[in-house]
């Protein structure tokens, strides 16, 4: 009997009633753990290189280090964590800043404790959970691109159906049996022609232009 994978996460968020919050909402799952938390940015980084968790619930506005920022930094260096942006309100330019940074998901502190496990189950296997509003604002970005010029080859397009499916660079390379550094020249050309600087925005176009098809 194989043992249950329990999905490590860290929660960044300046108000510990929110930290409490969550933490408490998690008590009633097994496969869930809090592993640690987090008052800003800055620690947010520190705590990961000892927890190493999968997923970072990171508040986008926070002192020190602001959320976005510390999502950049952090993925720099952690490339296989994935982060949620958690805030208290829909702002356009907060969820294109998380986005841009890097988040793979974007929620509202308003949502449901049931809809959080959900979402946080998914991130781990690769979906992607968007509000409706930070959906919205994410495809008005790109609705300027058009795939008239996205010339990619087959292999670069087995990488970015790959990355659609939210895996990252180590699981990719391990899919294609290829080395991690192969898969990565290959990343970084396919986000240079589609013209986005972050994978979350590689996918959503990927999508949008009907790029790629996903299996079922």
């Amino acid at each position: 009997m194989t043992e249950k994978k329990i999905i490590k996460v860290i929660v960044a968020d300046d108000h510990p009633l929110v930290r409490h919050g969550i933490k408490t909402v998690f008590e009633a799952y097994d496969d869930i753990e809090v592993v640690a938390e987090a008052e800003n940015g800055k620690e947010a980084i520190e705590i990961c290189e000892k927890y190493k968790p999968d997923i970072v619930i990171m508040d986008m506005v926070m002192p020190i280090l602001d959320g976005a920022e510390a999502t950049s930094q952090l993925i720099k260096k952690f490339p296989d964590i994935k982060v949620i942006a958690l805030t208290s309100f829909n702002d356009k330019d907060l969820i294109k800043k998380s986005l841009k940074a890097g988040a793979v998901s974007f929620i509202l502190k308003n949502i449901t404790g049931a809809k959080l496990v959900k979402t946080i189950k998914d991130v781990y296997k690769g979906k992607y959970e968007l509000s409706t509003y930070a959906t919205k604002i994410l495809l008005t970005e790109l609705r300027e691109k058009t795939d008239d010029n996205i010339n990619l080859t087959k292999r670069e397009k087995e990488i970015l159906t790959l990355i659609v499916e939210g895996l990252s660079n180590k699981e990719i390379a391990k899919r294609m049996f290829l080395s991690n550094s192969t898969i990565q020249f290959h990343v970084s050309n396919v986000l240079s022609k589609l013209g986005v600087s972050k994978r979350t925005e590689a996918a959503y176009l990927a999508l949008k232009q009907k790029l790629v098809e996903l299996p079922g």
